[in-house]
């Protein structure tokens, strides 16, 4: 029985350090989730700054799992190459030692405190950053104190002849104990979490300094598993190319520390300090030596991995960019046609997607749905290659003309992408409610929404040929459709208040609906007319500040 207590506890106790880890992570990433990333984005120039952001962010973060996965993120989307992104990486894998040296001094004492400080935060403010930071500094607290926790338990286990014996085992076996650490990182998601514990087995006299060193090792090797599982889902190898290289340093890094483990102990005994400091310098050298060892073979590292994991697209796949050439980069005139062309292409998908929703507006067509979603996630997908494509273009190289080109096709680009996005969660949510309410329009009510979105067809393509041509009287006429669209609600929702008026209350749900349905389709409207008549007017003078009369 008494075992079974010791074993419920120590269990929970280390529920409670990982979930003091979470607490931190999600913490500092609700606070300073979007603009830490953009930070990274921007920080990882060259190899020295890439691999300082992934120390920094990771010693921010307390987790080089989460900071694998958002490099990985920022490769997918274009905006880090493979090599800084590797050198990132080793950053990262510095990063955590810095997190075990500083709890390695058991800050115990701070725990109350900083615990007290948190729950003030997060009770006191509302949602936003303060808030999220208290969150952080009630996991940090948790986290000191379930270590205190564990340590004092493993006290008394100094004479369990269970432990001894299996502990004496692992050091019998090494390869065992590096995959049981490497296997107990991986499931914890959380190096800093295993080391620590480690730590606490050397305090203790539980584990001789040789097997303590191995089980570093293991933890270094787990920590590289979860980015290679939770990354890179699609068919592209290319995609697994960041966590797969990162896995490959721990994995080289793992044998060669292996092969020189027999003087490790003497090594961090000269050094001067106890069994558990040894253990975390050993973490800190161990990370250090890899990364001194790779950063210079980064580049051939990465032309191996580019050979290994080779670039695979669909080339019917609708969402593959077509005419962003990466070697036109070189050349702003160039590739600032390509990425018009592509910003183009988003109104064929347009105009089809626009073309699905009609027919599953007015003929209850339920498959149309399914295609016209597909359709609008692909348009935001290649608006954010066409974005990616165009804010890596070297931006010192850009002619004043350059510069505006650049700017309007971002436009075009941009609100193209909204316009699907109102039509996906507007216009087609209203066709599933349509569908799933078995409700029906009147014939008034068919005709003119047939009407409505045959002009919205219209005023797409005026949109799509005005990005081109850029003619003035083209672009004034496309920006009086709003108008249009305008006093169509205006009179439909005066129609439905008549209507109630002479109490027909049956057809109330489906008046407001069809309001509704006609408020989208002046909003799918307003971001074509943003897109391509509003720069145009905008180059001539003609637009007004606001829509209010000037007043004395």
């Amino acid at each position: 029985m008494r075992e079974l207590q010791v074993i419920v506890a120590f269990s929970g106790f280390i529920a409670l350090l990982l979930w003091g880890v979470h607490m931190v992570q999600t913490g500092v990433q609700r606070a300073f989730g979007k603009n830490l990333g953009l930070w990274m984005g921007r920080a990882m120039g060259s190899l020295p700054r890439a691999f300082g952001t992934g120390l920094l962010v990771t010693a921010a973060i307390q987790s080089s799992t989460a900071t694998g996965l958002m490099i990985a993120g920022f490769a997918m989307d274009g905006l880090v190459s493979l090599v800084p992104g590797l050198a990132a990486m080793l950053g990262a894998n510095v990063g955590t030692t810095l997190i075990v040296q500083a709890l390695s001094f058991n800050p115990t004492m701070l725990a109350p405190g900083l615990i007290l400080i948190g729950v003030w935060m997060f009770r006191h403010y509302a949602p936003g950053r303060t808030r999220d930071l208290g969150r952080a500094f009630i996991g940090l607290g948790l986290l000191l104190l379930s270590l205190d926790e564990l340590v004092s338990m493993f006290e008394p286990l100094n004479s369990a002849p269970m432990l001894g014996t299996a502990l004496e085992a692992l050091g019998e076996a090494p390869l065992l104990a590096l995959l049981a650490s490497t296997a107990l990182t991986w499931a914890s998601h959380s190096s800093v979490a295993v080391v620590v514990l480690i730590m606490s087995l050397a305090h203790h006299g539980l584990a001789d300094p040789t097997l303590a060193y191995t089980l570093v090792l293991g933890a270094n090797l787990g920590t590289a598993i979860n980015p290679v599982l939770e990354g890179g889902h699609d068919d592209n190898p290319a995609s697994r190319r960041l966590p797969a290289g990162n896995l490959g340093t721990r994995i080289i890094g793992c044998l060669l520390g292996m092969a020189l483990l027999p003087w490790a102990p003497d090594i961090m005994q000269a050094l001067g300090q106890d069994s558990a400091h040894g253990v975390a310098n050993f973490h800190l050298i161990f990370n250090l030596i890899v990364a001194a060892c790779f950063m210079p073979l980064l580049r051939p590292y990465a032309r191996l991995l580019q050979r290994l994991l080779p670039q695979r697209s669909n080339p019917d796949d609708p969402a593959r960019p077509r005419y962003l050439d990466e070697s036109a980069r070189e050349v702003p005139a160039v590739a600032l046609g390509q990425a018009a062309r592509e910003a183009l292409r988003l109104t064929d998908l347009l105009r089809e997607s626009l073309q699905l929703t009609q027919r599953a507006l007015l003929q209850d067509d339920g498959q149309a749905i399914g295609r016209a979603r597909y359709l609008n996630s692909v348009i935001g997908e290649l608006d954010q290659s066409v974005t990616t494509y165009l804010a890596t273009l070297d931006q010192e190289s850009l002619s004043p003309d350059d510069e505006q080109y650049l700017k309007a096709i971002l436009s075009f680009s941009m609100n193209m992408a909204h316009a699907a996005s109102v039509s996906g969660m507007g216009l087609l949510g209203h066709a599933s409610r349509l569908h799933k309410k078995h409700w029906a329009l009147d014939s008034e009510q068919q005709a003119e929404l047939s009407s409505t979105l045959d002009r919205l067809l219209r005023n797409l393509r005026q949109a799509a040929s005005l990005f081109v041509s850029g003619d003035r009287q083209v672009a004034r006429n496309l920006a009086f459709e709003k108008e249009y669209f305008r006093n169509l609600e205006t009179k439909a929702a005066d129609r439905h208040l008549e209507r109630i008026k002479t109490g027909r209350i049956d057809v109330a749900d489906v008046g407001a609906f069809y309001l509704e349905v006609l408020r989208d389709t002046g909003g799918v409207n307003a971001y074509l007319v943003n897109a391509a008549a509003y720069p145009v007017l905008a180059r001539y003078g003609e637009l007004l500040p606001n829509r209010l009369r000037e007043t004395d």
